[in-house]
């Protein structure tokens, strides 16, 4: 119903466009509509946008909905490009149509989850839910359920008959019935959702119960405690009918790297059209100032830890580049008066940009650091390396949040690599988007960097 929805809201608000700049319909219009829903449908079923919206967020959603048609376009632009279906003439209704569009969609997945979200909360459309196993997942999902009344799933109890004294410490609320209760409920209709979530120890007790379950109608989760990990970028997958969860993983492959990449070289170009003169000025104060080369290069670890070399402007009477490179400090001798102005307003970081649309380096992501550095931090610091599972960027969430320049204790890397890692959990474009505009702001210039 979803996708018959969609495709008629895309055609509509294109009908509607060319009645409101009084346009009638062309037959290359048609080619428009075709590639468009299609390639919609493709990616929205990529995003997951037609599953069930019990426990989707509104954020989520509209994310999904906007990069379903964003990619949608990028195809329609790719086809556009070896075969015209869009001319000089039609270029104000497609951008009109393009705009609307997802504003549309957006719009109608909202008011209709709203409306499902409203009636459930009234207690229409709900589910009957019971918890096996009164575990620490177990309560964060109690939780959910108490607190988020308008995904409708009413919350029975946990039901747990485990020996007492391995919980006694962790369990907090008390347990409606045992096993045999939850199967007993379950097969007269009185639960209809069950949720185990058993500790991965408890592998038999968890088939005994699946096994007794598969003779009710209730639908049945396996909730696993995967927070006993570090998880980085988790998410589920399958290999050949395999289920696989994964651990430590990067954000950037499938749609989301094509995105990343599109987001770099189009920022970086406007951005380095804005700053060529700049960059021009800089070059030659740093040769009439001081000897050297105007461009320092370093070899710095880069995405999937493979060796890159990061430009900057040469800020330093010296270029280390060995075993030894010691990290910039307060009133260093070794930087000249232009490099130490250039430093504190991280000018000297412009030619990075070079690097960006080399494809050395992101504009968002976590910052290089030289590759003798590298080798000394990731014995110090649990799950450093893992900050190499994305491309490294001129700015980042670490910079943001105060943990720009010198790094000159353990505490101080480890508060940066915390940031970083936390980056890519959470990464999105709107994220990247929000780091650059508050870099503007606050990531240039700072009382740290030397």
């Amino acid at each position: 119903m979803g996708r018959l929805v969609d495709t008629f809201v895309i055609g509509l608000t294109f009908w509607s466009v060319l009645e409101m700049n009084y346009m009638n319909w062309q037959p290359e219009y048609t080619w428009w509509l075709l590639i468009s829903i299609f390639s919609f449908q493709i990616f929205s079923e990529f995003n997951d946008l037609y599953k069930e919206s019990r426990g989707v967020a509104l954020s989520d959603l509209t994310y999904n909905v906007a990069i379903s048609w964003v990619c949608a376009i990028f195809i329609l632009v790719v086809v556009n490009q070896v075969n015209q279906v869009i001319s000089d003439i039609d270029k104000r209704i497609f951008f009109y149509w393009i705009v609307a569009v997802p504003i549309e969609l957006m719009s109608w997945h909202i008011i209709l989850s709203e409306i499902a979200g409203k009636f459930r909360s009234m207690g229409r459309n709900t589910r009957k839910v019971a918890i096996v196993g009164n575990t620490r997942i177990g309560r964060e999902l109690s939780d959910v359920f108490i607190n988020e009344s308008w995904m409708g799933l009413n919350f029975v109890g946990f039901f747990d008959d485990r020996i007492k004294q391995r919980e006694e410490q962790e369990q907090e609320q008390e347990c409606v019935g045992n096993f045999s209760q939850v199967i007993s409920q379950a097969k007269s209709g009185e639960v209809d959702l069950v949720y185990i979530a058993l500790p991965l120890k408890a592998e038999n007790r968890i088939k005994v119960i699946l096994a007794e379950l598969s003779d009710t109608t209730a639908s049945v989760y396996y909730v696993p405690d995967l927070f006993v990990f570090d998880l980085l970028r988790s998410k589920f997958s399958f290999m050949k009918g395999i289920p696989i969860v994964s651990v430590h993983d990067t954000p950037f492959y499938g749609v989301g790297g094509v995105l990343k990449r599109i987001f770099d070289v189009v920022v970086g170009f406007l951005i380095l059209c804005v700053i060529l003169v700049p960059m021009i000025i800089i070059a030659l104060a740093i040769k009439v100032t001081s000897p050297g080369n105007v461009l320092f290069k370093q070899r710095r670890y880069g995405f999937r830890g493979e060796e890159i070399v990061v430009w900057k402007f040469r800020s330093m009477t010296v270029t280390e580049d060995g075993h030894n490179v010691r990290q910039a400090q307060k009133h260093d001798p070794r930087i000249t008066k232009l490099g130490a102005f250039l430093r504190r307003t991280s000018l000297d970081e412009l030619p990075q940009f070079i690097n960006v649309l080399q494809g050395r380096m992101s504009i968002v992501g976590p910052r290089p650091h030289a590759v003798t550095h590298n080798e000394f931090y990731r014995g110090q610091i649990k799950g450093y390396m893992l900050r190499h599972k994305v491309k490294p960027g001129i700015t980042g969430l670490a910079q943001i949040s105060g943990f720009r320049g010198e790094t000159n204790t353990l505490d101080k890397m480890e508060g940066r690599v915390r940031y970083d890692l936390e980056y890519i959990r959470k990464w999105s474009l709107w994220l990247d988007v929000k780091i650059v505009f508050l870099t503007v702001f606050k990531g240039f210039v700072g009382a740290k960097a030397y």
